[in-house]
């Protein structure tokens, strides 16, 4: 392939760049990469909650004993309807129900929504940077191609010749830096619709759970 041919081609354009716009790249080509990591980290353990939450709720449901979901319950590390029950089996059992007051009660809702903002807290953790990614990539991009388009015009000025050949290369080099800014953002975007989709899900999932694990230890505390 000739020189020519090299230059025009998509890595030649890159290496043709000025600094500003390969730092623009550069700065893209990071947002991207974090991105995909957050995305795959968040998609991995999305899968492993829905797992485990169902193997939690077959356990929950099966009419048995605190102690015995308790003991079933303890290697799920990853769904937080787990970590929401061994707060409350920390503090409550039902041979202690007699001893529980509409107060203590109220202390254990108290502690369950504590428990389900932490929860909620650490599945929302990183994804607010695929929002910032979404957001501003494009934007980082275009702040490239227009200066690469001011360089442009400034080698046009300095050759006095504005024909194509002498604008080309510089507006190609420009446009790239649009280009990789859509790369970064729309994967970004769409991962952080899906991700707080499925997060939204997990939380009203909580929500019911906690009701319904209450429910359960205020008919006890009835019954002594």
């Amino acid at each position: 392939m000739s020189g020519t041919g090299v230059e025009t081609g998509l890595w030649g354009i890159v290496l043709g760049a000025g600094l500003m716009v390969k730092f623009v790249l550069l700065v893209l080509i990071m947002f991207s990469i974090v991105s995909w990591a957050i995305i795959a980290y968040k998609l991995l353990l999305l899968r492993k909650i829905d797992k485990e939450s169902a193997r939690f709720y077959e356990s929950f449901w099966g009419n048995k004993q605190f102690a015995q979901i308790y003991a079933e319950s303890r290697g799920l590390k990853h769904t937080p309807l787990c970590a929401l029950f061994t707060s409350i089996y920390n503090e409550f059992s039902p041979e202690k129900a007699g001893e529980f007051g509409r107060e203590d009660l109220l202390r254990l809702e108290r502690m369950l929504k504590k428990t389900a903002a932490v929860e909620l807290a650490r599945l929302e953790h990183l994804v607010s940077f695929l929002a910032t990614t979404g957001n501003t990539a494009p934007f980082i991009g275009l702040f490239g191609t227009v200066w690469g388009i001011m360089a442009s015009f400034r080698e046009i000025g300095a050759k006095g010749a504005a024909n194509l050949a002498t604008v080309a290369p510089g507006i190609s080099e420009a446009l790239i830096a649009t280009a990789m800014g859509l790369i970064a953002a729309i994967p970004a975007s769409v991962a952080y619709n899906h991700i707080i989709s499925k997060t939204d899900r997990v939380a009203t999932d909580m929500v019911n759970f906690s009701s319904d694990l209450l429910n359960i230890i205020e008919k006890q505390v009835s019954k002594k």
